[in-house]
């Protein structure tokens, strides 16, 4: 079967989707599927392409166009209609005629109008959405009560016109979620990659919705015992309680809340320190004044860089916990699944699909991060005891294995192509 994958960015950006569509195509590739991928790339040195560029990457043939603006502004008209991209597109696809075509997040550099041409040319057409992008300008808070320490089951997540407009202002477009609506009405099916999302969606207009979570390779995330020594002695983390936060580092995916917290548990646990995987940006020098205002020490706070590869997996197992305290809707925190592999217990937000992995009191605690006092009780109860935390480690390392493989995932997405062939 012939797959075209069309998403924003690929590897080797650090993107998270990117990394997920790459898992896929190649357990796809394994399964005797022909995928193909569909994406751009930063065109800084300008060069001029009449047409796709082509390269392969691990046996899967990577079709490429420059990114055609990196302004917000501007995005959000282009993702509405963009001839060039949608000229691109044309092509690709009349080359390779493909019998699937699954979109994953287009709305950053690509645009929605190519679910039509993808459907008007035969293919069977799937659309994955891994965030609130097709309702919304950003990350999705307008449901939230920060005065509300409670974790409700259940959200209002609709979102008025009048509150995007006060928020995002210029950028706001009347018909954008109307013209959205229409192209979506070109796939045969839409996935949400969590219940929460799928909830989003549908009380936003947005219907045919069905779940499919992201998965993990379990297997590719054990490594050397001598890497993780190495990573500890680099970072400074002997004799240390680690407490792991990593990700596109804002005020929105919790670093505040996160110092906040680490704040109090230091009080308990003097040893204990906060481990910070992400780029050093803007925010990540702002925890960091944070940090200094609350009297936290250099060395209960530590900074990591953008980590990858093995790196990344040694960061993970060199840590006691992982935290996710997203203030803003989640759809599903990758950085729980990778932190289940390596058997590490996760204190976890109430705000969007990360209780559909956590457990709460099995394989880790779902908070409020709002309640930074409740976040640190769970983070001090995890580090002080070491059985209760192996327990929910091997817990959590065993509901990933059966619940979010990678193999469950790309068999349940095989099984939409086929049943639609």
């Amino acid at each position: 079967m012939k797959i075209l994958i069309v998403n924003d960015k690929f590897l080797p950006e650090p993107t998270t989707v990117g990394r997920i569509i790459y898992n896929v195509s190649r357990i796809l590739l394994e399964k005797g599927q022909n995928p193909a991928i569909f994406t751009t790339f930063s065109n800084k040195q300008k060069v001029c392409l009449a047409k796709p560029y082509l390269e392969e990457f691990d046996g899967i043939n990577i079709y490429k166009i420059p990114k055609t603006s990196e302004s917000g502004f501007f995005r959000f008209y282009l993702t509405l209609f963009n001839p060039f991209v949608a000229r691109a597109f044309k092509k690709v696809v009349s080359d390779i005629k493909p019998d699937v075509i699954h979109f994953h997040n287009i709305h950053q550099y690509l645009c929605f109008p190519l679910i039509k041409i993808a459907k008007k040319s035969g293919a069977k057409v799937f659309l994955t959405a891994h965030d609130v992008m097709p309702f919304h300008y950003g990350k999705l808070i307008e449901f939230i009560n920060s005065n509300d320490l409670s974790c409700p089951n259940e959200f209002n997540y609709k979102i008025s016109p009048w509150r995007q407009i006060k928020r995002f202002k210029k950028r706001y477009n009347p018909f954008r979620s109307i013209i959205i609506r229409h192209y979506l009405k070109y796939a045969d099916k839409i996935f949400a990659v969590s219940n929460a999302l799928k909830d989003a969606l549908t009380q936003n207009g947005i219907n045919n919705v069905e779940v499919i979570y992201n998965g993990i390779d379990i297997g590719e995330w054990q490594i050397d015992r001598g890497r993780i020594q190495e990573f500890r002695e680099k970072h400074n983390l002997a004799n240390k309680k680690v407490v792991l936060f990593g990700g596109r580092l804002s005020e929105l995916k919790g670093g505040r809340q996160a110092v906040l917290a680490i704040e109090k548990v230091v009080k308990e646990i003097p040893n204990a320190a906060l481990l910070v995987m992400g780029e050093i940006n803007n925010y990540a020098k702002e925890m960091l004044k944070i940090a200094e205002k609350l009297g936290i020490k250099n060395n209960n706070i530590i900074f990591t860089g953008w980590l990858s590869g093995d790196e990344l997996k040694s960061a993970y197992w060199s840590s006691d916990a992982a935290i996710t305290p997203s203030i803003c809707f989640d759809s599903f925190p990758t950085i729980i699944l990778e932190a289940l592999a390596c058997g590490k217990p996760v204190v976890a937000t109430c705000f969007g699909g990360a209780r559909e992995i956590v457990i709460d009191g099995e394989t880790g605690y779902v908070v409020n991060p709002f309640n930074t006092e409740l976040m640190a009780e769970k983070i001090i109860d995890l580090l002080m005891n070491e059985e209760k935390a192996r327990e929910f480690g091997l817990a959590g390392y065993q509901r990933v294995k059966e619940n979010f493989s990678l193999e469950k995932q790309a068999e349940e997405t095989l099984a939409w192509y086929y049943n639609n062939l």
